[in-house]
């Protein structure tokens, strides 16, 4: 067994880490500017140690995180939640867009997924040739 890591890819620890499913999406997310490492842009292959504090946009959520540990394995979800430590204000700003989106779920009517039938059609066309 190897001894323990001191450092590992930025690209690869997100993936290990479980906000990306390849390190494919992890490294374009990285190139196209959604991941700071210490408030600067990163490249990915940055090494990242224990003490770092990332910012990672994805989804249109935000996350804040400090770098508590590295692994260059993808684990379980558990396992991949003790490799950081999120700010209290990152996740409560996240859990507040997560409860907005659901409201506005369920208010928007998503209406009947419905073809007009015969009848609508003629209405619509009617319409339609209507000058105003």
């Amino acid at each position: 067994m190897p001894a323990e890591l001191d450092a590992v890819r930025l690209d690869k620890w997100l993936w290990a880490a479980r906000f990306f499913k390849t390190r494919t999406l992890a490294a374009e997310a990285i190139a196209g500017g959604k991941v700071h490492v210490n408030n600067q842009r990163a490249k990915p292959g940055k090494d990242v140690k224990p003490g770092m504090v990332l910012s990672i946009s994805k989804s249109g959520y935000q996350w804040d995180i400090t770098v508590v540990a590295v692994t260059h394995q993808r684990r379980a979800a558990k396992d991949a939640e003790l490799l950081y430590e999120e700010t209290p204000e990152s996740r409560e700003k996240r859990q507040k867009q997560i409860i907005e989106q659901r409201e506005k779920r369920e208010f928007f009517d998503f209406g009947s997924d419905h073809k007009p039938n015969k009848k609508d059609r003629r209405l619509i066309h009617r319409f339609k040739q209507q000058d105003f």
